[in-house]
C-alpha cells in the first residue's frame, strides 16, 4: 500500500513539473491575462481612476492616479506639502519633483520615457505585446513562479514574475535612476480584488530602489471607464518671470 501511495505521488509530481515545463511565454502571458479577467474584459476597460495613499519614510501621502488607454497617465502625489507629479503620454512625458530641485514641469529624458510608456496600457505592458513590438521570453521557473523578460522595441528589459498557481503578477523588476545611480527598481503587487466590470486589481504596491529607498501604495478606491479629459495629461507652461525691479532714481 505504501508504495502504491509513492507511486501515486511520484506520478503527480512527475505531471506538474511537465506541466510547468511544458508552457510557453506565451501560454503563461495568456493566463495571467485570463486570471485578471481576460481579454474581451480588458478590451472593455477604458480608463482607470484612483484613490489612495503613499507611504514614504513613515508618512502617508495622499495620491491619485489616472489612465486614459493608449492616451495618457498621470499620477500625483502630495508630500510636505509639495506636489510630485509624473505624466505620460503616447508622445512624450513630463514630470514636476519639487524634491528634487524640480518644482516646474520638465520633459522626461528620453530614457525615463521609454520606461514609462508602458503604463499607458490598462492591461499593463504584458497586454498585446507582441503588437507594440515587444518581445517575451521564459526565463526561469519553478514550482511556485514563471520569470519572464519583456524587452520593449525602445530596448528596455523587464522581468515578470507570475505566479504559478493563480497566474497573477506578483512582482516587476526593470531599471531606473536612484541619486543618478543606475538601480534595480522592484514594485511588488498584492491585495488583487475585482472590480465592478470583472478585472482584477491589485490594491498594493511595493516599490524598492536598488534597496536604498522603498515606499508602499495603498489604493483606497478604484473607478473604471469614468470620462477623463485627455487634457490634464499637458504639460504645464513654464511660470512668467518675474518683472524687472525698476532702477532706483
Amino acid at each position: 500500500m505504501k508504495k502504491a501511495f509513492r507511486g501515486v505521488f511520484a506520478f503527480l509530481a512527475l505531471a506538474s513539473a511537465v506541466s510547468l515545463s511544458a508552457q510557453t511565454a506565451d501560454e503563461i502571458v495568456s493566463k495571467y491575462l485570463a486570471a485578471i479577467g481576460g481579454k474581451e474584459t480588458i478590451a472593455k476597460v477604458k480608463s482607470i481612476s484612483s484613490d489612495g495613499s503613499t507611504s514614504i519614510m513613515g508618512n502617508d501621502a495622499p495620491t491619485t492616479s489616472v489612465l486614459l488607454d493608449g492616451v495618457g497617465y498621470k499620477s500625483e502625489v502630495e508630500f510636505n506639502g509639495a506636489k510630485i507629479v509624473q505624466c505620460v503620454t503616447d508622445k512624450g512625458g513630463w514630470a514636476i519633483n519639487p524634491m528634487a530641485g524640480s518644482p516646474d514641469a520638465a520633459p522626461l529624458p528620453e530614457e525615463d520615457f521609454n520606461r514609462a510608456k508602458s503604463q499607458l496600457s490598462v492591461g499593463g505592458p504584458l497586454y498585446d505585446y507582441a503588437a507594440k513590438g515587444g518581445k517575451i521570453e521564459l526565463v526561469s521557473k519553478d514550482a511556485k513562479s514563471f520569470n519572464l523578460k519583456l524587452t520593449t522595441k525602445e530596448g528596455v528589459e523587464s522581468v515578470f514574475v507570475i505566479d504559478a498557481t493563480t497566474y497573477l503578477l506578483t512582482s516587476v523588476t526593470t531599471k531606473g535612476k536612484m541619486m543618478g545611480q543606475d538601480v534595480d527598481v522592484i514594485s511588488t503587487f498584492s491585495d488583487y480584488r475585482k472590480t465592478d466590470v470583472g478585472m482584477l486589481v491589485p490594491y498594493a504596491v511595493d516599490v524598492n530602489l536598488g534597496g536604498q529607498f522603498s515606499m508602499t501604495i495603498t489604493i483606497k478606491k478604484v473607478e473604471l471607464n469614468k470620462t477623463i479629459d485627455p487634457a490634464i495629461f499637458a504639460m504645464p507652461a513654464a511660470p512668467k518671470p518675474a518683472p524687472a525691479a525698476a532702477p532706483a532714481s
